[in-house]
């Protein structure tokens, strides 16, 4: 089961101005092949197929606890784009077109299906595929595929960093360069536990550093980048098994930190009259919420 809580991994910075293009190559980093729900995906099912588990905790513990960090990676995600989508439009009548802006968009589907709000898909706006989740049974290779779909989304994470400058845009891809590199550096030392091979000296890939990015910097000078956190009251303690030793980083030790991080608050959406969201008017919800608490 989950416990889930109100608040975002880190705090997103509200947009100062719409970016729907912004927002649409960010999709790539929730719904595309190497996206946040693609390592959830993966993760999850891993962890639920998991044969053997109790011989192979330390190694169940990781995957499963690493896929629940993944679910705030989405919810990130998710905010960021929405930041970027807020205020695109403004009220007006069906006839004034309020919705025109929408059309030039990169991805009109934000502006037709979702109002405004996040995709279940990439930057073309293609669903997210369920063909994309492996989980073979076989450790070794699950692993492996688990360290090649934290690199591949690594390099597609620069990518969209190199393509706007908007701080809602690298302020998220920022931290999930952090996180992301901290889950690479954890499925190859448990491939190395496995194997004997010493998977981590083929990071980082791409070869370039965390530290060339100001907003992933920052987090790397707090050791955001030699925590592991553990995403659960009581369970999944094994990981310290595994994530433990010199940082491949060489600049100190490996840490769990038991609970999540401390986060930021998830922005509110506002309404969108135009859109219909939510489409229920004022007086409705004021005699609504008066019946719930019995007045």
């Amino acid at each position: 089961m989950f416990l889930r809580i109100d608040r975002l991994q880190i705090e997103i910075p509200a947009a100062k101005e719409p970016d729907p293009n912004a927002a649409a190559a960010l999709q790539e980093l929730l719904g595309g092949r190497f996206g946040e729900m693609s390592t959830l995906m993966n993760y999850i099912y891993q962890s639920f197929n998991f044969r053997a588990r109790s011989s192979l905790k330390p190694f169940y513990d990781l995957v499963a606890n690493i896929a629940t960090e993944e679910l705030g990676h989405i919810e990130l995600i998710a905010a960021a784009i929405n930041s970027l989508l807020t205020g695109s439009t403004k009220p007006a009548p069906p006839d004034k077109k309020p919705l025109e802006p929408g059309k030039n968009a990169r991805n009109t589907h934000h502006f037709i299906a979702t109002a405004q709000t996040a995709l279940v898909g990439d930057s073309m706006g293609a669903p997210w595929r369920g063909d994309y989740v492996f989980s073979s049974g076989n450790l070794k290779l699950d692993l492996l595929h688990n360290f090649f779909l934290e690199c591949g989304a690594r390099l597609q994470k620069i990518r969209v960093y190199e393509m706007s400058d908007n701080p809602v845009v690298r302020e998220a891809v920022g931290y999930l360069l952090v996180r992301g590199s901290v889950h690479a550096t954890a499925y190859a030392k448990a491939l190395e536990l496995v194997t004997g091979v010493n998977v981590a000296k083929m990071l980082p890939i791409p070869d370039i550093s965390n530290k060339e990015f100001p907003e992933a910097r920052k987090w790397e000078e707090k050791g955001i980048h030699r925590t592991l956190y553990r995403f659960s009251p009581n369970d999944y303690r094994d990981i310290a098994l595994i994530w433990r030793g010199t940082a491949p980083t060489g600049d100190g030790e490996l840490v769990v930190v038991d609970g999540p991080p401390e986060g930021g608050p998830i922005p509110e959406l506002p309404e969108i009259p135009e859109e219909f969201a939510p489409g229920v008017p004022k007086d409705v919800v004021e005699d609504i919420m008066r019946r719930l608490k019995g007045k």
